[in-house]
């Protein structure tokens, strides 16, 4: 399970490109001084090292999303299959020296305190439970369900309530392309969990199925537990076999939503807000029908209307729309809005212009519904904004759907109704500054999906309006938000491409960061993301999505693991100078962390062991080039068995694509050096330097470094260029060229 020591690898990733250069010739070049710091032992790549990788300590991070049951939790054991422990800890080893996947642990203490409801559960509970002992029934479960309704958090509480304080609970992530048995880990006294719902990458065969039963012996005899969490639409077993060790359980309802949202407030001391909701009927029967991870939204929606609703009570009444200027909103009533998915008030707004005798036409006319599009998307912004972003709009439908704007186009708006009444209409309000507040969030992203989902051919142009209309790639930008939200609700790899044309790299890594974290589209996201690391027009967005991810001080290792993985084949496949720039510049970014520090040495190790691509192995080791430390450079001051620090120089110095990159980090060393009081570092430096420059092919690179030094001064006197030049070069060679390269 250490990454550090095995790092997976997803199954059809390219395998890495050769050895790390030629071994170093044992003659000289005739350039180079006989008799000075040349290295008589040839450096070949040795095998690779079969290490027992230590156990990773427990993590204190919980997974997001769990619900919650009070009192106290009683913990069970149960007797395993007796396996001879020698058998055991080699058949670990052997899984350990396989790419299997990741994941994270959990905390389980932390976790039993979140909060849980299990009434809708009660059957599926007690069948998954050995009768006798009160432990997991069998080493092997596969929970099916239908998404959303909270088969992962039934999965997690059992492993947490029924199974050994002793076994770590970890939470996997399915990085693969199918599911494969061998890709399973395996290790003595865990608990499993893994999310099968990707439909592309996730289906279970009839197959997989049978080859559970030996992984479910394995489990047995290490005393640990597997459960998989299959969404109903990726389960492609149409009969059921008994297997040993293998148990099929059936979800089908969610938990009461009402009970899912009084818990989690409560669970959270938001006391308040939760007796109002249970004291309100209409609040109670908008939440009936909920599905868990729509309970657990609505939770989210329910605590930002209280976080707003004091604050509001004093807002100006020129803030106010309509009826809510003579009176402000009760809590009840901002909530009400908040759950509500206003498809009533919408079809009226968006149906046909014809009224019925005797009522008042509600429907808005198309430059209108355009208007309520833009302020759907700014919610507070000047009356400019918002008109210009409805025009925008106008024009990008009219532009897709009928070529360019034509001049009728223009002149409807101008024959309607002023801006002012408008913006009233469709329920704004403008204040004496011109400008507009809009205070219905809630209603705004109604608006949004409302549009989205009866409109397909809408669908085009409002992603390209969208993307037009950020005006920054920062989460908290409204634009970015509000594509956010349309990812997630229809967040499919058609609808990741279609994004993808239309927006830039940074934008859409904006986008993507904001919910490559969701347990449901998570998956897709970064599935989509390995396949772009492979195309030279999307490489950028993974790039920039990834930097994102690892940049977050929080970020799990499983995830920042994905991270790298699909970084690491970015370096791999491009041909675009600047793409292997920001990969560099994310695992530079990576190294001033300690986690990320790890990470470019395992890169390096393994590129050194010829077992992973050099270009990423090289990028991760100019990265750590780049790290300052008092005296000597941190790759030859720190305890760095695994890396051979004078192979890598001489692999990077010795081609003109990394020479030019790898001269400017030497430099920085030596200056570094040469500034230290102590002469002893920059002579043990200089030393370390000399030998991979004595080597074949260094010439140029040896001429370039030297140029580069000109100028440069020890604390003691010493002219850097003119010290490597005596030697780096024979004696013989001195009336021919000097340190700058010109010849005498």
């Amino acid at each position: 399970m250490s990454e550090t020591l095995h790092p997976p690898r997803p199954a059809d990733e390219p395998s890495d490109e050769g050895h790390v250069g030629e071994e170093l010739e044992s003659r000289l070049p005739t350039w180079v001084q006989p008799g000075q710091g040349h290295r008589s032992e040839s450096p070949d790549v040795p095998p690779a090292l079969v290490e027992e990788v230590p156990e990773r300590p427990a993590t204190r991070e919980v997974a997001p999303g769990i619900h919650t049951a009070t009192g106290s939790v009683a913990h069970f054991y149960r007797q395993v299959d007796v396996v001879v422990g020698g058998d055991v800890k080699q058949l670990i080893l052997e899984t350990r020296k396989r790419d299997v996947l990741e994941g994270e642990e959990l905390d389980r203490e932390v976790f039993l305190e979140q909060p849980f409801v299990r009434d809708a559960w009660v059957d599926a509970w007690r069948e998954a439970l050995d009768p006798d002992t009160g432990g997991v029934r069998a080493p092997v479960l596969v929970v099916v369900a239908p998404r959303a309704i909270g088969a992962t958090t039934f999965a997690l509480r059992l492993l947490a309530e029924h199974t050994a304080p002793s076994t770590a609970l970890v939470k996997l992530q399915a990085d693969w392309n199918s599911p494969s048995r061998p890709r399973l880990p395996l290790e003595e006294r865990h608990a499993f969990q893994l999310d099968l719902k990707d439909p592309d990458t996730d289906r279970v065969s009839a197959d997989f199925l049978a080859s559970l039963g030996k992984h479910a012996e394995h489990l047995a005899g290490c005393g640990s537990h597997l459960v998989l969490t299959v969404a109903q639409d990726v389960w492609d077993v149409t009969s059921l076999v008994t297997r040993p060790g293998v148990q099929v359980l059936r979800l089908t309802e969610p938990p009461a939503a009402g009970a899912v949202v009084d818990a989690h407030l409560e669970a959270g001391g938001h006391h308040e807000p939760a007796r109002a909701i249970r004291a309100s009927t209409q609040a109670r029967s908008q939440l009936q029908g909920l599905n868990a991870v729509e309970a657990v939204r609505a939770v989210r929606r329910i605590l930002a209307v209280w976080e707003e609703y004091h604050p509001d009570q004093q807002a100006p009444s020129l803030l106010r729309s309509g009826a809510d200027r003579d009176a402000a909103k009760t809590f009840e009533g901002r909530v009400l809005e908040a759950l509500s998915d206003w498809r009533g008030e919408l079809d009226e707004l968006f149906g046909d212009r014809t009224a019925a005798s005797g009522r008042t036409e509600r429907s808005l006319a198309l430059e209108d519904r355009y208007l309520l599009l833009a302020l759907a998307v700014r919610q507070s912004a000047p009356v400019s904004l918002v008109s210009a972003g409805a025009r925008e709009l106008q024009a990008a439908v009219e532009s897709a759907n009928r070529g360019p704007t034509t001049g009728t186009a223009v002149q409807a708006p101008f024959a309607g109704r002023g801006l002012r009444r408008r913006i009233q209409d469709v329920g704004a309000a403008v204040d004496g500054r011109d400008v507009v507040f809009f205070d219905r969030p809630a209603y705004g992203r109604a608006v949004l999906e409302y549009v989205w989902d009866n409109y397909e051919d809408m669908r085009t142009p409002l992603l390209g309006w969208l993307a037009k209309l950020a005006d920054r790639p920062d989460p908290t930008d409204p634009t970015v938000r509000m594509l956010a939200s349309l990812a997630l609700r229809h967040g499919t790899r058609e609808h990741l491409n279609k994004l993808a044309e239309l927006t830039e790299p940074d934008l859409q890594g904006a986008v993507l960061r904001a919910v490559v974290h969701d347990e449901h589209i998570g998956r897709i996201v970064w599935a989509t993301l390995y396949q772009w690391a492979d195309t030279n027009g999307n490489a950028p967005t993974v790039v920039a999505t990834c930097r994102l991810v690892l940049a977050d001080p929080d970020v799990s290792s499983a995830v920042a693991k994905m991270a790298v993985v699909r970084l690491r084949r970015v370096a791999h496949t491009t041909t675009d100078p600047a793409v292997r720039q920001s990969v560099l510049a994310a695992f530079e970014e990576l190294v001033h962390r300690p986690a990320g520090r790890d990470r470019m040495v395992t890169e390096v190790r393994t590129w050194q062991q010829a077992k992973s691509s050099s270009r990423s192995g090289s990028l991760a080791f100019l990265a750590l080039m780049s790290l300052d430390t008092p005296g000597l450079p941190w790759l030859l001051s720190a305890d760095l068995p695994e890396i051979d620090v004078q192979r890598a120089l001489t692999e990077l110095l010795s081609s003109p694509e990394t020479a030019g990159e790898t001269i400017p980090r030497i430099t920085g060393w030596i200056r570094s050096c040469g500034d230290d009081a102590d002469s002893d570092s920059y002579v043990h430096l200089r030393d370390q330097l000399l030998v991979p420059l004595r080597g074949h092919r260094m010439f140029q690179a040896g001429m370039n470094l030297m140029q580069a030094l000109t100028g440069s001064v020890t604390a003691q006197g010493v002219n850097i260029a003119e010290d490597f030049y005596q030697h780096l070069v024979g004696a013989p060679f001195h009336k021919l060229f000097g340190p700058e390269g010109t010849v005498r």
